[in-house]
């Protein structure tokens, strides 16, 4: 009769970091291509010249300019949710990032973003609250400072007559930092957004994204802490209104849809947890709000119109 040993649990914590690196090299590649497309244009102040205004290496060069704070921000949200996994104990993977390899042919940010996975399931509300509020906390702590500084590296520019370039959406953060620099912008001219603050813009709507209270996004998890099964309403509800918003942003139209299939896939009420009654204490109830107030600082209804 062989002895009853048991078997050898799975080491928590453990990643192929080759393919990490892999992930975050392409990334800063295609980043930084866009970042050197953005920083061309904002030389060209709205025009549409088709000489470069710098020589490739010098704007390729330039482009870290964008690709390092992009890649910051996503960088310091995901290492927030797996530094609170450590804490807690939960397996969780290192953070991966998602290169878009197709930067210079469609309008896009170069990354689809990062993200960890978490390997198993998450059995208390209060880790469940800290790790879904940490990722989002440090990457708008990473977010308002790069927004500062790249506005104050930006400048007011008139706008062509015959524009017919792409709009972005103006979260109140942004509305707010660049009225305290710029003012009010007087008819025909608009700000020209240096490649950093164009970063901190993208980490402005990811946060927000992320921040929806649906399923099984950070804002979901959040929304589930405080409310419990009752959160399933929110989630319906606030895939309601992702649907009217998309109806008049096209922007927001592959958000909703990505988040449609994540209901569907993984149905709409957050898995459970053993102290799921237990209400959240008074610390984390503040910062409930204070994701809140991120969500509402960062949202844009329309982030991109335009052709």
């Amino acid at each position: 009769m062989l002895p009853d040993v048991p078997w050898p649990r799975r080491q928590k914590f453990q990643d192929r970091g080759w393919l990490h690196v892999l992930l975050f090299m392409a990334t800063l590649v295609t980043t930084t291509l866009v970042g050197a497309d953005l920083y061309a244009s904002f030389l060209l102040d709205f025009s549409r010249g088709t000489a470069l205004p710098l020589p490739i290496p010098a704007l390729v060069l330039r482009g870290f300019w964008y690709s390092g704070t992009v890649l910051a921000i996503l960088g310091a949200h995901e290492m927030g949710h797996y530094l609170a996994c450590r804490y807690y104990d939960v397996d969780a993977s290192l953070p991966f990032f998602l290169p878009f390899p197709f930067a210079l042919i469609v309008f896009s940010t170069g990354t689809l973003g990062a993200v960890i996975r978490i390997r198993e399931p998450i059995r208390h509300k209060h880790a469940l609250f800290d790790i879904g509020i940490a990722g989002p906390i440090a990457g708008f702590a990473v977010t308002v400072p790069a927004l500062i500084i790249g506005l104050a590296m930006s400048h007011v520019a008139r706008v062509p007559a015959d524009f017919d370039g792409l709009n972005l959406g103006e979260p109140l953060l942004l509305k707010g930092v660049s009225w305290l620099l710029f003012g009010v912008q007087p008819d025909g001219f608009s700000l020209n957004l240096h490649p950093m603050a164009f970063a901190a813009w993208f980490g402005m709507l990811a946060t927000a994204l992320n921040l929806f209270p649906v399923g099984q996004l950070d804002g979901g998890h959040i929304s589930y802490s405080v409310l419990g099964q009752r959160s399933t309403y929110v989630t319906f509800f606030m895939i309601a209104v992702a649907m009217v918003l998309s109806y008049n942003s096209s922007g927001l139209m592959v958000w909703t849809l990505a988040m449609i299939v994540m209901i569907v896939v993984f149905g709409p009420r957050h898995p459970r947890v053993l102290d799921e009654a237990v209400p959240l204490d008074r610390r984390r109830m503040v910062l409930a709000l204070f994701a809140l107030v991120m969500f509402a600082l960062c949202f844009t209804p329309a982030p991109i119109t335009g052709h």
